[in-house]
């Protein structure tokens, strides 16, 4: 039986669909980027608070993590018809606007500038029955969920291509952590030369040393210098990791931490590393490892 792989998502994705009822027109923009949560911002013209009632929740059915900007714009060939001024709020702008020039001696007001805010112009629906305002928001609800289902495609390809990048790094990281290990400055003989020349210079700056003392400072130097446990987290990690490449779940918050797991152990790495050629493994590793938690911020 054949093992079923995951598919990674992508918080990245845009996607556009078009519809009309009758003489209206319409268009939906979906724009997704990466975010901690799922935060949904429609921008859509008065009236049509139950369209985005239903969309809101299709939206939260089908994604889990992003930002997005949902737009919709709507068109009719006859607008007189279908948009009205709401006077009484216009009325009160105008007023406050009114104070508000005069307190910050400004130029006067522009008709379109408070055309433009919400609730003035308001879609006039008294010529739609309940079953037309129905039908229509039916309509560019279907438009919505065209779109929507183009936005998580999207989202799904981005995440293929995201999840081939990780792997290399992945891979990347596997094959720096085997160089550490069989790092020949780890071997047996190079610690025994480095603790004898680091013991001579300890003798050499105390020839009344305390024997018991510095074979415990040896001990120290060679405790210090041991990074087998760094390697052993970092085989692990990258298990983890790649168990979450092929999760059927959102993994996104988790392998965020398990980026800063694995930049934690390069830090080690780093630190305890006392050959040149160890040092240059540990850099590499971080940089690896900088470069995929740069892309997992992107992961759903």
């Amino acid at each position: 039986m054949t093992k079923h792989r995951g598919s990674m998502t992508s918080m990245t994705g845009f996607a556009r669909s078009h519809g009309q009822w009758q003489t209206m027109a319409w268009v939906w923009e979906l724009k997704s980027v990466n975010g901690k949560a799922l935060d949904l911002r429609f921008r859509l013209p008065p009236g049509f608070d139950a369209v985005e009632t239903v969309a809101r929740q299709a939206a939260t059915a089908i994604l889990k993590r992003g930002n997005l900007q949902i737009n919709l714009s709507v068109q009719t060939k006859d607008a007189t018809s279908t948009l009205k001024i709401n006077h009484a709020l216009l009325e009160q702008l105008v007023v406050a606007a009114e104070a508000l020039r005069d307190k910050l001696h400004a130029g006067p007001i522009q008709a379109e500038n408070l055309l433009g805010l919400r609730g003035v112009l308001e879609a006039d629906e008294s010529s739609l029955g309940e079953d037309d305002t129905r039908a229509r928001d039916e309509a560019i609800v279907r438009s919505f969920e065209t779109a929507l289902a183009e936005l998580a495609q999207a989202r799904k390809d981005e995440g293929a291509r995201l999840k081939a990048v990780v792997e290399g790094q992945l891979n990347r990281i596997a094959d720096l952590t085997k160089a550490a290990a069989e790092n020949p400055s780890r071997t047996v003989e190079a610690i025994r030369q480095r603790l004898g020349e680091q013991v001579a210079r300890l003798m050499q700056q105390s020839e009344s040393f305390d024997p018991q003392r510095l074979h415990q400072e040896a001990i120290l130097l060679a405790t210090r210098a041991d990074i087998q446990e760094e390697l052993d987290r970092l085989a692990s990690h990258i298990t983890a990791a790649r168990a979450l490449l092929d999760a059927q779940d959102p993994v996104g918050r988790k392998f965020d931490f398990l980026a800063q797991e694995f930049n934690r152990e390069a830090n080690t790495l780093c630190s305890k590393a006392n050959d040149p050629s160890l040092t240059a493994i540990g850099l590499d590793l971080k940089t690896v490892i900088d470069q995929m938690r740069e892309q997992v911020q992107n992961i759903e």
